[in-house]
């Protein structure tokens, strides 16, 4: 998990300009696909010392996913269609 929020993060700070007003996680959020509403609802929760799990994988993956995560009562359990992996992490031929 660390190495794609590390990628995400990094191509966020590369495109911070074209975002503006977000921080580099909101920027690399946004830069994914995120939408940005949902992404200014994330800052807010990771600075009021919340935190943000981030799953991605095919529909039958995502499906459970959900269903471990939803088991943990968490505060929202959001599920975000044409979210894409940064290129870094897709696998060559894919």
């Amino acid at each position: 998990m660390l190495g794609y929020l590390t990628t995400i993060v990094i191509a966020g700070i590369e495109n911070a300009v074209i975002v503006g007003g977000l921080s580099a996680l909101g920027a690399a959020l946004y830069s994914i696909g995120v939408p940005k509403d949902s992404v200014l609802q994330y800052e807010t929760a990771v600075k009021a010392d919340g935190f943000l799990v981030m799953a991605h994988g095919s529909p039958e993956e995502m499906a459970r996913a959900k269903t471990i995560l939803g088991a943990t009562n968490p505060s929202r359990l959001d599920m975000i269609a044409g979210v894409k992996a940064p290129a870094s992490l897709v696998p060559a031929g894919s």
